[in-house]
């Protein structure tokens, strides 16, 4: 029981979109650096877009939580 309940722990944050996107965003960027050989512009493009996934997707969070306090 215990086995399960340290998955549960550690699989609990991937639920979170914003979660998954960081990491997806992380990774590609590593292999684009690291596996790829790409150009720095490719890299920095994948971060920005991912980073732009990650205040839109909080940035419709914050209009759920407005719309459920009204």
């Amino acid at each position: 029981m215990a086995k399960e309940a340290l998955w549960r722990r550690l699989t609990n944050p991937l639920k979170s979109r914003k979660t998954r996107v960081a990491l997806a965003t992380i990774a590609a960027a590593f292999a684009a650096e690291f596996g790829l050989h790409v150009s720095e512009e490719l890299v920095l493009t994948i971060l920005g877009v991912g980073v732009s996934l990650i205040l839109g997707i909080a940035h419709e969070d914050a209009g759920k939580a407005i719309k459920n306090a009204s």
